[in-house]
């Protein structure tokens, strides 16, 4: 997410509820289409304004209720990103904006230079379906968008990654079915591949 930390707690612990609620009444894990659209019309939800032609029908009451649904209604200032490991159609990633747009990608960015990331990316994964490779070519190529953008040379003490689908920590056999952060060492290995390419 990026956005005020107070509206990114809120958009999270709200995304948690509606997964948590889907479960709940289906038996399943909400798919991450499903948690996008919800949580992007929910979003739209707060850019609608209540308009009345007259006012004077109305009682204090129903005025003081409408004051306080504009003020909860305040639109949160968060985009969110989120990804899944979908059984059926594998790996899922999904964008909603703060004006209840979203949509699937290949690979998004967000943030100040959004749009240099995002040019960055297309030239890396043109014409292909998805990024090829493994999970560490992957890595790598998150990495090196950044670096690109933002002209910094990362340490392993400096990012924060998260990856899903890929091996379990430690060394374990088999692969992690849900989102894992990399430890330092995990990233400070893919920071010396990127430097030992160049």
């Amino acid at each position: 997410m990026t956005g005020p930390i107070p509206d990114a707690r809120n958009a999270v612990s709200r995304a948690r509820a509606e997964a948590a609620e889907f479960k709940y009444k289906y038996g399943y894990e909400m798919p991450c289409d499903v948690l996008a659209k919800r949580m992007a019309n929910l979003a739209q939800v707060y850019t609608q304004r209540v308009r009345f032609a007259s006012l004077s029908h109305l009682t204090r009451h129903d005025l003081l209720t409408i004051c306080s649904l504009q003020a909860y209604m305040r639109p949160l200032g968060v985009a969110t990103t989120m990804i899944s490991l979908d059984p059926e159609l594998g790996p899922q990633l999904y964008k909603s904006d703060p004006a209840g747009y979203y949509a699937g990608y290949k690979a998004t960015a967000t943030g100040p230079k959004t749009q240099e990331a995002t040019n960055f990316l297309e030239k890396k994964l043109k014409d292909r379906e998805y990024a090829e490779g493994s999970w560490e070519e992957v890595v790598e190529l998150g990495i090196s968008a950044m670096s690109s953008v933002l002209s910094v040379d990362f340490k392993k003490n400096e990012l924060e990654i998260g990856i899903v689908g890929g091996p379990r920590e430690g060394g374990a056999e088999g692969t992690e079915g849900g989102f894992r952060a990399l430890t330092e060492e995990e990233i400070d290995e893919r920071l010396q591949s990127i430097a030992e390419k160049d």
